[in-house]
């Protein structure tokens, strides 16, 4: 099977294995962005420990999950949002306000929308979490 976005297939295995009551999944290929999505959820206390591990092969990620997703996929295409248009994305992804977040890549990195606001910057959405 060939990968069209390495990231949005992470994010269907870990919502796949939260559906099964799973505790932990292994996931590969990796990626600095796959990387810091897995921080921001990390953060965000949807996913537990995230441990990298090597095996000469481009590496896996073994991460713990806690039993919160809901639901959790990427979000194709990666639309540019502004400031401002946060909101209305958050109205389209989210099922409720302050329920899930959106994970986006800015000019300072990869960090949900409640930290994009707080600092005040846009960028491209990359995936939703509730």
């Amino acid at each position: 099977m060939m990968q069209m976005d390495p990231l949005v297939d992470a994010l269907t295995k870990i919502r796949a294995y939260e559906n099964r009551r799973r505790k932990e999944v292994i996931i590969s290929p990796t990626s600095n962005v796959i990387h810091d999505v897995l921080a921001t959820l990390q953060k965000s206390q949807y996913i537990g420990e995230v441990e990298k591990i090597e095996d000469g092969r481009g590496g896996k990620f073994k991460v713990q999950l806690l039993g919160r997703i809901n639901k959790c996929a990427g979000i194709r295409p990666r639309f540019p949002v502004k400031h401002g248009e946060l909101i209305e994305y958050e109205q389209k992804f989210l099922p409720a306000v302050n329920f899930g977040i959106l994970v986006l890549t800015t000019p300072e990195g990869v960090m949900s929308q409640i930290e994009a606001n707080e600092k005040g910057i846009g960028g491209r959405l990359l995936a939703y979490v509730y």
